[in-house]
């Protein structure tokens, strides 16, 4: 296959964790308009009342928007699931251009009461599992790189920001979730010479997910939120920017969309509340 547009994710592939639903699946759904191939490895493969969607609704969403998709039902968490699925990947679709760590778990507790079963959690999912998928992914993007196809790894992951506030006020959430920003920082200089794009993307508000929703605040915090699109537009600016030049980086949703031109970020909005902050930006 020759070199892609740069511009499109057209016949690219993609691997994600988690993408069930909310930030991840628009992400894949806006690779999937441009005809990009996805793998999703995600657990939910029954509904659960307080979350909506699963992995075969998301595929079935992926498929309508013109991708095409391997539905993978594993464990960020299981090694040898975690092989499986990058090896049907690659014997599905021929390799794989872009690694998406999207999978994450949350609990902001302060450390006197968070549990160590959920510490572990954060620490697996959230640090362990962004560092596993790319680790796995390594070889297939090399192959990429050396093809021409523009390889990336994006970690939906905040700058590493060591104000002691962030640390101070829920340490567990922040050690996994700078984990995984320690995962970007150190591959993108491991990678630079392969032409391997790795940066990670944060938003600058919150996001109207469930975790938002359920975890955050309720229909008052979705209110003072953004749609999870405008993470997917700023996502798919990185993914197509050339992997060679950008990389090492730690970008913010808006900043990467007024960059591309887009300073309108009104139709964003999920609600009419004053917009808040996201979690590790001052």
């Amino acid at each position: 296959m020759g070199a892609p547009d740069s511009k499109s994710l057209s016949g690219r592939t993609m691997i994600m964790s988690g993408g069930s639903r909310g930030i991840g699946l628009a992400i894949a759904l806006r690779a999937a308009r441009d005809g990009a191939n996805i793998t999703l490895i995600a657990k939910t493969d029954h509904p659960n009342p307080k979350l909506p969607g699963t992995i075969h609704t998301a595929a079935t969403e992926l498929e309508q928007a013109g991708g095409q998709v391997l539905p993978f039902v594993g464990d960020i968490r299981d090694d040898d699931a975690v092989a499986e699925a990058v090896q049907q990947t690659i014997t599905r679709f021929g390799g794989i251009d872009l690694v998406v760590n999207n999978a994450s778990a949350i609990d902001l507790s302060p450390t006197p009461d968070i549990t160590m079963k959920k510490y572990d959690l954060m620490q697996d999912i959230n640090c362990r599992g962004t560092f596993l998928l790319s680790k796995l992914s390594i070889p297939a993007l090399r192959d990429s790189a050396k093809a021409g196809r523009n390889p990336h790894i994006l970690t939906l992951s905040p700058p590493l920001n060591l104000s002691p506030k962030w640390a101070g006020g829920h340490l567990a959430y922040t050690m996994a979730k700078y984990g995984m920003s320690l995962t970007t920082l150190g591959l993108a200089e491991e990678l630079r010479s392969d032409g391997i794009g790795v940066n990670s993307l944060w938003p600058r508000t919150t996001i109207a997910t469930a975790a938002v929703r359920n975890l955050l605040g309720g229909e008052q915090m979705v209110n003072s939120s953004r749609t999870p699109d405008i993470y997917a537009d700023a996502a798919y600016v990185v993914l197509t920017s050339p992997g060679r030049e950008a990389t090492g980086n730690f970008y913010i949703d808006d900043e990467v969309l007024a960059g591309a031109g887009v300073t309108d970020l009104g139709r964003y909005r999920a609600g009419d509340g004053e917009l808040q902050l996201d979690l590790f930006l001052d």
